[in-house]
């Protein structure tokens, strides 16, 4: 947390540090919530309502009840973007299931609790970012659709958190998931392509995938600019063998990969890789630019 961090909650915009919660609100107990990360630059959210949709088809899926419209919450995200003492920054929005006794019963709880958190954020540092990541596939495997789809961004990231201690203890910048299959699901925090033969290729959500913004983003520039891309299963072997690897993401952006378990990338960054970066960019500079304060 930044010292310039701020949280809009209760109506309000505070330091971030100043912001509380109840110590009986379920998402701090259980997990019990869906939230959102959003990149914004030149203070304009970056895609906004694309993340809100997801939102609240994250909380129906866990029958959580929104406390505000997706109109309404624009406006607070508007407000606390405005506010900023950065012009580039990330967001972190969340509904909780709210304060209740203590129990899991989610009936216990009767008002939603939610608040935006605005900061800044770097995944990864600056010379991994330049140089490319150093990844492993961890242990810890993705949990199966049938525990947890992976189309619902809750709370709860213990799965994943336990994956990246695996990567913090090998001395690595992130750690890989593989399903209970064994195909590659994603990374900790981020969703994972590779190009091979100058396809590029990426799991698919029924792998464990998160849906992600940025994933369907590099999929439709691809698309656009005649890169054949394909969506099917990957195995470890597949990102062994593979010319180019990165990673993408609200948090993480693009990140290039140069090596996993040991093994380095032929090419890192790779040609597609910088194409892709570079309309990644144009397309950002495009959106944020013509945004013109409309959150979109």
């Amino acid at each position: 947390m930044s010292t310039d961090a701020l949280c809009w909650i209760n109506g309000e915009i505070i330091p971030a540090h100043a912001a509380t919660i109840s110590v009986f609100d379920h998402g701090l107990l259980y997990g019990d919530g869906v939230f959102e990360g959003i990149r914004f630059y030149n203070r304009r959210s970056f895609r906004l309502q694309e993340h809100l949709v997801r939102l609240e088809r994250s909380a129906r899926a866990i029958a959580l009840q929104l406390p505000h419209t997706l109109a309404q919450m624009a406006d607070f995200i508007d407000a606390t973007v405005n506010a900023a003492k950065f012009d580039n920054g990330y967001l972190r929005v969340v509904i909780t299931r709210g304060a209740g006794s203590l129990g899991i019963d989610p009936r216990n709880c009767t008002q939603p609790g939610f608040f935006i958190i605005a900061d800044t954020l770097q995944m990864v540092k600056a010379e991994a970012r330049q140089q490319g990541a150093r990844l492993i596939i961890a242990s810890t495997r993705r949990l199966p659709m049938d525990g947890l789809d992976p189309r619902v961004k809750s709370l709860n990231y213990l799965n994943h958190i336990l994956a990246r201690i695996e990567a913090n203890q090998a001395g690595m910048d992130e750690a890989i998931l593989l399903n209970r299959n064994g195909h590659v699901a994603e990374g900790t925090a981020d969703n994972i392509f590779l190009v091979q033969n100058g396809m590029l290729v990426t799991p698919p959500v029924s792998d464990g995938a998160l849906e992600g913004i940025t994933r369907n983003l590099i999929i439709e520039l691809a698309q656009r600019n005649d890169i054949p891309v394909q969506e099917k299963s990957i195995a470890p072997y597949d990102l062994h063998t593979a010319d180019e690897v990165f990673l993408t993401g609200t948090g993480a952006e693009l990140i290039p990969v140069r090596e996993i378990d040991g093994r380095a990338m032929t090419q890192c960054p790779g040609p597609v890789y910088r194409q892709l970066q570079e309309l990644f960019v144009a397309q950002v500079t495009l959106e944020t630019d013509s945004a013109m304060g409309t959150g979109s």
